[in-house]
């Protein structure tokens, strides 16, 4: 069977994720990227919306991620583009692409005010789904093993952060990650598929804190 266009860009934009990520914190590596791209793609069945920016963007958006190159958010856009040149994909459709992997971060929301198409909300969703619920928790326990921060500090409160510098500042404990992001997403999702979704899991992680709290307490 001869492939079109769309699906050999894909197969080789799915390769291209993963030589980029090979090294890449657990949390943020390719099983990542392959959950958020299964997630985004469920979710645009009952969407009406352009597939293939759809899975671009969830391929593609962590790619260089600025939390692991010294802040610099300026890279993975750059990456995005070049490799998409190459592969002769259109302006337009790149262009898409490159906004949705500059603008979904959840830094980028304290102050973004720009129009969000329907692709950019599914896959913001996609990727914020994967940062609660079971798999949410694991990856914010690993990432700050990565760090080497303290899972919990009773200590040390949650803070409210008002700005993306504020919050990209933040070395607080693992635990505090969940009052001052995690906890937070499922009033953020776009969409309302993106929403259902968000509840299960929102509500994974409530009983997830109560447990914690009382075996640290001595209480269980």
């Amino acid at each position: 069977m001869t492939l079109t266009y769309q699906e050999k860009l894909l197969s080789k934009t799915i390769q291209f994720v993963k030589e980029q990520l090979e090294e890449a914190e657990s949390g943020h590596d390719w099983w990542h990227i392959h959950r958020v791209h299964t997630t985004a793609v469920s979710m645009a069945q009952h969407i009406n919306a352009n597939k293939l920016v759809v899975e671009l963007g969830a391929l593609l958006h962590d790619i260089a991620d600025s939390k692991f190159h010294d802040g610099n958010e300026e890279l993975g856009p750059a990456i995005v583009r070049s490799f998409l040149l190459r592969e002769h994909l259109d302006e337009e459709t790149i262009n898409e692409v490159v906004f949705i992997i500059e603008n979904m971060a959840f830094k980028r929301s304290f102050h973004f005010d720009g129009a969000k198409s329907i692709e950019f909300k599914i896959v913001q969703d996609a990727d914020r789904l994967d940062a609660i619920g079971a798999i949410g928790i694991a990856r914010a326990f690993s990432y700050g093993g990565y760090k080497g921060r303290p899972f919990f500090d009773p200590e040390v409160l949650p803070e409210t952060h008002n700005d993306g510098e504020h919050y990209k500042a933040s070395k607080a404990p693992t635990i505090n990650h969940f009052y001052e992001k995690l906890l937070l997403l499922k009033d953020q999702m776009n969409t309302e598929e993106g929403k259902k979704r968000a509840l299960v899991r929102h509500e994974y992680m409530l009983g997830f804190l109560k447990q914690f709290d009382d075996e640290w307490k001595g209480i269980l």
